[in-house]
């Protein structure tokens, strides 16, 4: 079992930055992917960024070149920054990783872009 639990989400104006953080019950070995996904109101949750097993990191094409996830030191963190944010940013933003056939996820954090 893995809780993981979000946070750094706000409203901010568009331009602006905002850096999640995600922290996991216990340390989640690099060999396990690590992503971040979002839902917007009356749309179906999607991908945005993984962190994978092998290093690399992948992105939406909708985030690539305003987003960069990352694996904190500690073993149990993972960061999306968010750069440039749009009003269609705005979503309820989720960390999720699968161990084990399983997938976690956590109770999400709340982005908000508007001026």
């Amino acid at each position: 079992q893995v809780q993981l639990v979000e946070s750094g989400g706000g409203s901010v104006q568009p331009g602006g930055s905002l850096r999640l953080s995600c922290v996991a019950s216990k340390n989640i070995d690099r060999v396990y992917a690590m992503a971040w996904y979002r839902q917007a109101p009356g749309k179906q949750r999607e991908w945005v960024a993984t962190s994978t097993s092998r290093g690399t990191t992948n992105y939406a094409d909708s985030v690539k070149g305003r987003f960069t996830i990352s694996r904190g030191n500690a073993q149990n963190t993972v960061y999306l920054q968010m750069n440039s944010l749009k009003p269609e940013d705005t979503a309820l933003y989720y960390c999720n990783t699968v161990q084990g056939g399983v997938g976690y996820w956590g109770q999400g954090t709340q982005v908000t872009v508007s001026s």
